[in-house]
């Protein structure tokens, strides 16, 4: 399948015959434009970058890979294939047909949950801004692009809903989403990792692999809602956000495998003469994934929410794999949360928020299992680890409290002399930052980190992904 250049907003959704709708996003387009412009990749507006562009929601249709410049990416709409006689699949509606409009009194609940998932999409282009300046590889900086631009399209998705099915607040909404940015002291963005900067290659890995996972499980529980545009939106979202999630695994890998090979070179685990050689030591790898692991489980909310319960009975929102439950409206069913003060029992519905962060966890270790044996087969004891879901959090029940890593509750003093062991602080940023000079000459690659496996699209690595000249 090829692009339609003739079609200025490529979308599967029938744009051509809802002339109100499709006047609305044009409107809305140049504003998009000029927001990339200012907060997309900076210095590479002309640049031809080997992407992946996104022309129907089929096996062909999905991944058209060939040279564009991104201010040309064709951004579009696609929403998942219906599905015929779909109905609700949990909460108060359990076994309703779905809905193809709105619910009058449920507009506020699913506006609000459209624009905080449309608020992270600008948000992490904003914080990905200068990384292409400092990019380890043409491979790495190919695969930083193909993530912003469908973060973009991702942006364009959720604009989509607000202004089909929401009337003047929806285009308020949309203009909003371009308003906050990042990081900004006046109007920063809505959830706080999306404030946090991303400023060198291993957070941006790191976010990537726990950050956009988080991602995944939000989308996933919304392909579950009875709301069907939003469902379907979410389905094919989901196609994409896995690329993100390999980028986050594959970099780390990669981070590791150079690591291993200069503990091997120099016959040694000291962490000093480690970064002495250019690499980066296990302990500041690990401190990183303790940062932006412990950060993203917050995004999920408080342990005991009456806002995720109102969600999972009204069919916005519901469980990631919803089918793979037996009971699907969860009434009179209990769950046990760790509190600091103990045990606390409260209404399932009311644990939403744990039930799926229990979930991503389980989903986050895998790509430990494959760091650790990467670890192991190098010879060596250490591994990777993630910590308690109860240490460096900022909402729940356990915010704000002196938790060490392997979950325990700790004296301040202890805790602030440690914290350092546990978390980046400024030498580990100063240090990591010291390393991101710039390589783009096809198929070499930064000193700290080690080649990929394979290129892109059965591509060879040293394919010249971006063209800089």
């Amino acid at each position: 399948m090829s692009i339609n250049y003739s079609e200025r907003i490529p979308n599967n959704v029938d744009l051509a015959t809802d002339r109100k709708l499709q006047r609305a996003l044009e409107h809305w387009q140049p504003r998009f434009l000029d927001w990339w412009q200012e907060q997309g990749p900076n210095n590479f507006a002309a640049n031809d970058v080997y992407l992946r562009t996104a022309v129907g929601v089929d096996s062909q249709g999905w991944a058209s890979y060939g040279y564009v410049r991104m201010p040309d990416y064709r951004w579009g709409i696609f929403l998942a294939d219906p599905v015929a006689d779909r109905t609700i699949g949990f909460g108060d509606h359990y076994g309703e047909p779905v809905w193809q409009q709105v619910p009058g009194e449920l507009r506020s609940a699913f506006r609000r949950i459209i624009v905080t998932q449309g608020d992270t999409e600008p948000a992490s282009v904003e914080q990905q801004h200068l990384l292409g300046l400092t990019c380890p590889s043409l491979y790495d900086l190919r695969n930083l692009f193909q993530v912003n631009v469908e973060e973009g399209r991702h942006l364009w998705a959720m604009v989509y809903l607000l202004h089909g099915y929401f009337g003047r607040d929806g285009r308020e909404e949309a203009e909003q989403l371009l308003a906050r940015h990042s990081g900004d002291a006046d109007n920063p963005r809505i959830l706080r990792t999306f404030n946090e900067p991303i400023s060198d290659w291993l957070s941006f890995f790191m976010f990537t692999y726990f950050t956009d996972r988080d991602g995944k499980f939000q989308l996933k529980s919304l392909a579950e809602s009875g709301f069907d545009p939003l469902a379907r939106t979410c389905r094919f979202m989901l196609t994409e956000e896995a690329h993100h999630m390999f980028v986050g695994e594959t970099g780390v890998g990669r981070v590791i495998k150079r690591t291993l090979e200069v503990m091997k070179e120099l016959d040694t685990e000291n962490p000093e003469k480690i970064r002495a050689h250019g690499a980066i030591d296990l302990a500041t790898i690990q401190r990183y994934l303790n940062f932006w692991f412990t950060s993203s489980l917050d995004l999920f909310g408080s342990e005991a929410s009456s806002n995720a319960a109102s969600s999972f009975a009204s069919g916005i929102k519901g469980r990631p794999d919803e089918t793979r439950y037996e009971d699907h409206v969860c009434r009179d069913a209990t769950f046990d949360l760790q509190t600091p003060d103990g045990t606390q029992t409260v209404s399932l519905r009311n644990a939403m928020n744990e039930v799926m962060r229990e979930s991503y966890i389980k989903d986050c270790e895998i790509g430990l299992k494959r760091w650790n044996m990467q670890i192991g087969r190098a010879g060596y004891e250490t591994a990777l680890s993630l910590p308690s879901n109860r240490f460096h959090r900022s909402i729940g029940s356990w915010a704000g409290l002196p938790v060490n890593p392997d979950g325990n509750l700790i004296g301040q003093e202890e805790y602030d002399q440690r914290i350092a062991d546990w978390l980046p602080g400024e030498s580990d940023r100063t240090f990591v930052h010291s390393l991101m000079q710039r390589v783009v000459e096809p198929g070499k690659m930064a000193g700290w980190i080690a080649p990929p496996d394979r290129g892109i699209n059965k591509l060879p690595v040293d394919y010249e992904y971006v063209r800089l000249h």
